[in-house]
Protein backbone atom coordinates (compact mmCIF):
# COMPACT_ATOMS: atom_id res chain seq x y z
CA UNK A 1 0.00 0.00 0.00
CA UNK A 2 0.98 3.68 -0.89
CA UNK A 3 -0.25 6.22 1.15
CA UNK A 4 0.41 9.92 -0.32
CA UNK A 5 -0.99 12.98 1.99
CA UNK A 6 -3.23 10.67 3.80
CA UNK A 7 -4.64 9.13 0.79
CA UNK A 8 -4.18 5.36 -0.11
CA UNK A 9 -3.02 4.32 -3.38
CA UNK A 10 -2.41 0.49 -4.26
CA UNK A 11 -0.24 -0.92 -7.86
CA UNK A 12 2.34 2.43 -7.54
CA UNK A 13 6.13 2.10 -9.01
CA UNK A 14 8.88 3.26 -6.57
CA UNK A 15 9.65 5.47 -8.86
CA UNK A 16 5.99 7.01 -9.25
CA UNK A 17 6.18 6.97 -5.60
CA UNK A 18 8.77 9.22 -4.71
CA UNK A 19 7.24 11.83 -7.53
CA UNK A 20 3.72 12.00 -5.26
CA UNK A 21 4.83 12.41 -2.18
CA UNK A 22 7.18 15.35 -3.87
CA UNK A 23 4.23 16.73 -5.65
CA UNK A 24 1.83 16.07 -2.45
CA UNK A 25 4.11 16.83 0.42
CA UNK A 26 2.26 13.84 1.61
CA UNK A 27 3.82 10.70 3.36
CA UNK A 28 4.88 7.72 2.46
CA UNK A 29 3.92 4.02 3.09
CA UNK A 30 4.79 0.58 1.20
CA UNK A 31 3.20 -3.21 1.66
CA UNK A 32 4.46 -4.69 -1.29
CA UNK A 33 2.92 -7.46 -2.87
CA UNK A 34 -0.18 -7.40 -2.31
CA UNK A 35 -3.05 -7.13 -4.82
CA UNK A 36 -4.78 -3.26 -5.19
CA UNK A 37 -8.68 -5.23 -3.58
CA UNK A 38 -7.16 -6.92 -1.04
CA UNK A 39 -5.62 -3.60 0.34
CA UNK A 40 -8.93 -1.81 -0.67
CA UNK A 41 -10.50 -4.26 1.57
CA UNK A 42 -8.65 -4.07 4.15
CA UNK A 43 -8.62 0.18 4.27
CA UNK A 44 -12.22 0.19 3.92
CA UNK A 45 -12.04 -2.56 6.82
CA UNK A 46 -9.57 0.31 8.88
CA UNK A 47 -11.95 3.28 7.96
CA UNK A 48 -9.37 5.27 5.56
CA UNK A 49 -11.60 6.86 3.44
CA UNK A 50 -9.53 8.30 0.76
CA UNK A 51 -8.84 5.55 -1.85
CA UNK A 52 -7.40 5.89 -5.21
CA UNK A 53 -6.44 2.14 -6.95
CA UNK A 54 -3.82 2.46 -9.65
CA UNK A 55 -4.11 -0.57 -11.77
CA UNK A 56 -3.14 -1.75 -14.64
CA UNK A 57 -6.61 -3.63 -15.22
CA UNK A 58 -8.51 -0.86 -16.80
CA UNK A 59 -12.05 -3.27 -17.70
CA UNK A 60 -15.03 -1.47 -16.82
CA UNK A 61 -15.65 -4.21 -14.69
CA UNK A 62 -12.48 -3.89 -12.58
CA UNK A 63 -13.30 0.06 -12.37
CA UNK A 64 -16.42 -0.87 -10.96
CA UNK A 65 -15.16 -3.31 -8.61
CA UNK A 66 -12.24 -1.39 -7.26
CA UNK A 67 -15.24 1.86 -6.64
CA UNK A 68 -17.98 -1.14 -5.26
CA UNK A 69 -14.79 -2.23 -3.16
CA UNK A 70 -15.09 1.52 -1.30
CA UNK A 71 -12.77 3.28 -3.90
CA UNK A 72 -12.60 6.82 -4.37
CA UNK A 73 -11.25 6.70 -7.39
CA UNK A 74 -9.76 4.30 -10.44
CA UNK A 75 -7.30 5.01 -12.45
CA UNK A 76 -5.98 2.15 -15.00
CA UNK A 77 -2.66 2.22 -16.60
CA UNK A 78 -1.08 3.68 -18.39
CA UNK A 79 -1.79 7.34 -17.48
CA UNK A 80 -0.50 11.01 -17.77
CA UNK A 81 1.12 11.91 -14.59
CA UNK A 82 -0.64 15.60 -14.55
CA UNK A 83 -3.90 13.55 -14.10
CA UNK A 84 -2.51 11.30 -11.22
CA UNK A 85 -1.89 14.56 -9.58
CA UNK A 86 -5.06 16.11 -10.30
CA UNK A 87 -7.01 13.26 -8.95
CA UNK A 88 -4.84 13.15 -5.62
CA UNK A 89 -5.34 17.31 -5.30
CA UNK A 90 -8.95 16.74 -6.09
CA UNK A 91 -9.47 13.92 -3.31
CA UNK A 92 -7.37 15.98 -1.14
CA UNK A 93 -9.95 18.99 -1.72
CA UNK A 94 -12.93 17.04 -1.32
CA UNK A 95 -11.86 14.94 2.21
CA UNK A 96 -10.58 18.48 3.74
CA UNK A 97 -13.33 19.33 6.52
CA UNK A 98 -15.19 22.86 5.74
CA UNK A 99 -14.47 25.69 8.43
CA UNK A 100 -16.56 27.54 9.74
CA UNK A 101 -16.67 31.22 8.43
CA UNK A 102 -16.28 32.08 12.10
CA UNK A 103 -13.62 30.82 14.12
CA UNK A 104 -13.49 30.94 18.37
CA UNK A 105 -11.25 30.23 20.39
CA UNK A 106 -10.17 31.11 24.12
CA UNK A 107 -11.90 34.49 23.78
CA UNK A 108 -10.82 35.04 20.50
CA UNK A 109 -13.37 35.35 17.52
CA UNK A 110 -11.87 35.44 14.13
CA UNK A 111 -15.12 36.07 11.31
CA UNK A 112 -13.50 34.71 8.19
CA UNK A 113 -16.47 36.51 5.71
CA UNK A 114 -16.10 39.78 7.21
CA UNK A 115 -12.24 39.61 7.44
CA UNK A 116 -12.65 40.90 11.62
CA UNK A 117 -11.06 40.02 14.48
CA UNK A 118 -12.04 40.52 18.30
CA UNK A 119 -10.73 39.53 21.81
CA UNK A 120 -13.22 39.65 24.58
CA UNK A 121 -15.41 42.26 22.69
CA UNK A 122 -12.33 44.11 21.84
CA UNK A 123 -12.15 44.84 17.88
CA UNK A 124 -8.50 43.37 16.57
CA UNK A 125 -6.81 45.41 14.08
CA UNK A 126 -4.68 42.95 12.23
CA UNK A 127 -2.94 42.88 9.16
CA UNK A 128 -3.83 40.70 6.43
CA UNK A 129 -0.68 38.46 7.52
CA UNK A 130 -1.64 38.66 11.31
CA UNK A 131 -4.67 37.76 10.41
CA UNK A 132 -3.85 35.11 8.32
CA UNK A 133 -1.41 33.64 10.86
CA UNK A 134 -4.42 33.53 13.94
CA UNK A 135 -6.85 31.67 11.06
CA UNK A 136 -4.08 28.87 10.98
CA UNK A 137 -3.68 28.60 14.49
CA UNK A 138 -7.36 29.02 15.04
CA UNK A 139 -8.29 26.48 12.85
CA UNK A 140 -5.86 23.96 14.16
CA UNK A 141 -7.64 23.67 17.56
CA UNK A 142 -4.99 23.68 19.78
CA UNK A 143 -2.34 21.31 17.89
CA UNK A 144 0.88 22.62 16.95
CA UNK A 145 1.14 24.42 13.60
CA UNK A 146 5.16 24.70 12.51
CA UNK A 147 6.74 28.08 11.22
CA UNK A 148 6.94 26.48 7.52
CA UNK A 149 3.28 25.76 7.53
CA UNK A 150 2.36 29.37 8.28
CA UNK A 151 4.87 30.18 5.43
CA UNK A 152 3.36 28.05 3.43
CA UNK A 153 -0.16 28.92 3.93
CA UNK A 154 -0.47 32.53 4.81
CA UNK A 155 2.59 34.25 2.85
CA UNK A 156 2.90 33.33 -0.96
CA UNK A 157 5.37 30.86 -2.87
CA UNK A 158 8.46 33.20 -2.84
CA UNK A 159 8.27 34.06 0.56
CA UNK A 160 12.61 32.66 1.56
CA UNK A 161 11.90 29.66 3.78
CA UNK A 162 14.99 31.78 5.87
CA UNK A 163 12.85 34.21 6.83
CA UNK A 164 12.13 35.89 10.05
CA UNK A 165 8.75 36.64 9.19
CA UNK A 166 6.76 34.25 10.70
CA UNK A 167 8.10 34.71 14.40
CA UNK A 168 7.64 38.85 14.02
CA UNK A 169 4.48 38.52 12.90
CA UNK A 170 4.01 35.86 15.56
CA UNK A 171 5.41 38.56 17.90
CA UNK A 172 3.25 41.82 16.93
CA UNK A 173 0.42 39.10 17.19
CA UNK A 174 0.88 38.25 20.54
CA UNK A 175 1.45 42.03 21.50
CA UNK A 176 -2.30 42.73 19.70
CA UNK A 177 -4.00 40.14 21.14
CA UNK A 178 -2.80 41.23 24.46
CA UNK A 179 -2.82 39.43 28.17
CA UNK A 180 -3.57 37.00 29.26
CA UNK A 181 -0.92 35.17 26.67
CA UNK A 182 -2.67 33.22 24.32
CA UNK A 183 0.33 32.19 21.40
CA UNK A 184 2.12 29.02 22.96
CA UNK A 185 5.97 28.50 21.15
CA UNK A 186 6.54 24.86 21.19
CA UNK A 187 10.60 24.74 20.80
CA UNK A 188 11.96 22.74 17.52
CA UNK A 189 7.94 22.54 16.44
CA UNK A 190 6.00 25.72 16.03
CA UNK A 191 2.82 27.47 17.97
CA UNK A 192 -0.14 27.23 19.12
CA UNK A 193 -3.10 28.53 20.70
CA UNK A 194 -3.14 28.01 24.39
CA UNK A 195 -4.96 29.05 27.25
Amino acid sequence: MTTVAGIALAGVGMALMALLVSVSGGYLSVLPGLHGDAVCRRLVQRGVSRVLMLTASDAVEDRVGGLMLGADDYLGKPFAFSELVARVHALIWRSAPARPPVLRAAGVTLDLARRSAERDGRLLRLTPKEFGVLEQLLAASGDVVSAETLLDKVWDEHADPFTNAVRITVGTLRRKLGDPPLIETVTGAGYRIGG
